[in-house]
């Protein structure tokens, strides 16, 4: 996201990390002058801009720079935070994860996601590269989102010890390669990998996402802790305090997660209570409403955090149910990978009209099923203004719960009219996923309708992300 952009980030490599490492963070920040930082959406460390009091934080501060990650350097993620907490395939193994981000002896300039398809908290496509295990013990889907490449699965699953250097030897050659067959046939000629035939294609169930908060049992004799704070301000003070906690009681692993949170796993049932005088001085809440914790929202942005609060306060007060839905609120600069159920997206200002005061207006998308491991988002509603919101969510929730259980691909009804569909061409914007429409034409670039997309000016760009022409794509879309 380009909100985090501007902010200092620390990779957690799959975002495991033992308590001894975040209390050299938690000291560094300190060092710095800060009192708090934040989680990111890829289960990374992000530092604010701006210390305890008030002064900008910048490169020169850091007496160390190799600790933080580069613009270009992206962090791993996966899955080993849901490992004997929620569902998992039967031959995943904590150790099977840790082993694969071991083998990883390089910076990866590719998003990697290494995820378990059992388990929703870990999203299973927003990586460029992404291991998906599958039902054959120690082999994995290969699915690939490079940058300026249609998306597709990798022709064989990937086994286990090959994770890495495949990974490794698709991020140095995809540039070069023009699909994924000549992709397979490079790697397959120069790498020594124990490939496996895919016999039959992914596929992922839908599942109610899960609860992740507050002190749960694992099993006779140990605990697993969620903490989420809403305002993605973690406290070092605290955060120093409960890593010495881990480390007294012999607690090997800290987790965090893509929802700006973090869990730990495996703490002993004779230290329950300790913890829960731990969490009581501090006046730590680990009991947040399921409306709350299910949200996706940018790091440090204040718009993102109050629409949430807003919509949030209004769910609570008219006694809406949002279980097992989840949430995001995207902004017109954010980079789109959509990984919750329904997406919030705020329509950008047309450059002629940047000079009055507007009102900003939010598209409402679904994800086929509401599973956004469909990949498939669909408009419900466009151009909303902010207090219509909770009305148009308010449907959808109930929509969702109407369909909860059936197999049927049942979109929501526009109206409650049944009208006849039609398959129509457009052509849709790589980016942002706008559509042009010849018989709509584009009436914030003053495109009249009747104009056909090869008509448009070579200079055309699109409406909402400014995105050139031949950044669109010819596709077939379903009308009623």
């Amino acid at each position: 996201m380009k909100k985090e952009k501007y902010l200092h980030r620390v990779d957690v490599k799959g975002g495991v990390l033992s308590p001894i490492e975040l209390l050299r963070i938690i000291k560094y920040a300190q060092n710095l002058g800060l009192d708090v930082f934040h989680f990111g959406s890829r289960q990374d460390i992000i530092f604010p801009k701006k210390n305890s009091n008030g002064n900008i934080i910048t490169r020169n501060d850091f007496f160390d720079s190799s600790f933080f990650a580069s613009e270009t350097q992206q962090n791993i993620s996966c899955s080993y935070v849901s490992i004997d907490i929620f569902n998992a395939t039967v031959w995943l193994r904590d150790t099977t994860y840790l082993y694969i981000l071991e083998e990883f002896r390089y910076s990866p300039k590719l998003k990697i996601n290494i995820t378990d398809p059992k388990q929703q908290i870990v999203p299973v496509f927003t990586g460029d590269l992404n291991f998906i295990a599958s039902s054959h013990e120690d082999y994995w889907y290969l699915f690939l989102k490079l940058p300026d490449w249609e998306e597709v699965f990798y022709p064989v699953l990937i086994y286990t010890w090959d994770i890495a250097k495949v990974a490794k030897a698709i991020e140095n050659k995809y540039q070069n390669a023009n699909n994924v067959n000549e992709l397979f046939q490079f790697l397959n000629k120069n790498l020594e990998t124990n490939n496996k035939v895919i016999e039959k294609p992914l596929q992922i169930n839908f599942g109610p996402f899960p609860y992740y908060e507050g002190m749960n049992k694992m099993d006779e004799h140990q605990y697993w802790l969620g903490l989420y704070w809403r305002n993605n301000r973690y406290n070092l003070e605290f955060l120093n305090t409960l890593c010495e906690f881990c480390i007294e009681y012999r607690i090997g692993k800290i987790c965090l997660t893509p929802w700006k949170s973090f869990i730990i796993k495996g703490i002993p049932k004779e230290s329950k209570l300790v913890l829960e005088k731990l969490l009581g001085k501090f006046g730590i809440n680990v009991r947040h409403s399921a409306l709350e914790l299910n949200w996706h929202i940018p790091v440090d942005n204040k718009k993102a955090f109050d629409l949430k609060k807003f919509l949030v306060m209004n769910f609570d007060q008219n006694d809406i149910s949002t279980y097992g839905l989840t949430f995001g609120i995207i902004f017109k600069h954010d980079q789109k990978r959509y990984f919750t159920s329904i997406m919030i997206e705020e329509n950008k200002i047309s450059d002629i009209i940047q000079d009055f005061v507007v009102r900003p207006t939010y598209n409402v998308l679904y994800a086929k099923n509401f599973n956004p491991n469909t990949q498939q988002y669909i408009v419900y509603a466009q151009d909303i203004d902010q207090m219509d919101l909770p009305g148009i969510l308010l449907e959808l929730t109930k929509t969702y719960f109407r369909n909860l259980g059936k197999t049927e691909d049942d979109q929501p009804p526009e109206l409650g009219i049944k009208k006849e569909t039609l398959e129509i061409e457009v052509y849709q914007c790589n980016n942002c996923q706008t559509i042009y429409d010849s018989l709509i034409g584009d009436v914030l670039n003053k495109i009249p309708r009747g104009i056909d997309f090869v008509e448009l000016p070579d200079n055309y760009s699109c409406s909402l992300c400014e995105a050139p022409k031949n950044n669109f794509k010819k596709i077939k879309m379903l009308v009623e």
